[in-house]
């Protein structure tokens, strides 16, 4: 059985290469050593040096040289709609704090239909459709938010440092840690 040992993004493959395809859902399309078969009956196995991820639209490549398209399967979703895009945005920002990948457009949420409950609580509308699942990279690893520095911090802390920030008060809020004490006894003499 050959074996498949790169994955050729996108942008990269060459059509007449291909010479099979394989469908996978958005769990299976983490992939690391194991078996696969192709809509056209080519069977081979995967032997890549760590898991990687795949999208629709990547391919395998077999040692012999030919490529084995990648297709992203149809889900059970649901695709998560609200008045306001606040509303959307908590939701989304819950949904990466449980760790529940969310693909993520301009007005709508598309998320597993096992994320039911936690879309229910969000006053959010729900719809469940079947389509290819292709959610944030970031969803799994950090928040939705993609906050790739600490992401406990950013869970944390969040709220806290988002007003320092975008109020400006960095410079008055660092002084206020070093000089807590002398402003209440001394009123102004500092300055």
């Amino acid at each position: 059985m050959p074996n498949a040992t790169l994955i050729v993004r996108k942008a990269a493959v060459r059509p007449e290469q291909v010479v099979d395809t394989v469908v996978l859902d958005h769990a299976a399309r983490k992939v690391s050593a194991r078996s696969l078969s192709g809509l056209g009956g080519i069977a081979f196995d995967l032997a890549l040096e760590k898991p990687t991820e795949v999208q629709d639209g990547d391919a395998f490549r077999l040692d012999d040289g030919r490529l084995i398209a990648v297709k992203a399967a149809e889900e059970a979703l649901l695709e998560v709609r609200a008045e306001n895009v606040a509303r959307l945005v908590r939701l989304a920002w819950q949904l990466g704090g449980n760790h529940v990948p969310a693909e993520i457009g301009a007005d709508v949420l598309y998320v597993p239909d096992s994320a039911a409950e936690l879309v229910r609580g969000s006053g959010c509308a729900a719809t469940p459709v079947q389509r290819a699942f292709r959610p944030e990279k970031e969803a799994h690893d950090h928040s939705t938010c993609g906050h790739d520095h600490g992401h406990d911090h950013a869970h944390d802390h969040d709220h806290g440092h988002a007003h320092g920030h975008s109020c400006g008060h960095d410079h008055s809020h660092d002084h206020h840690h070093h000089h807590d004490h002398d402003h209440g006894h001394h009123g102004h003499h500092d300055h």
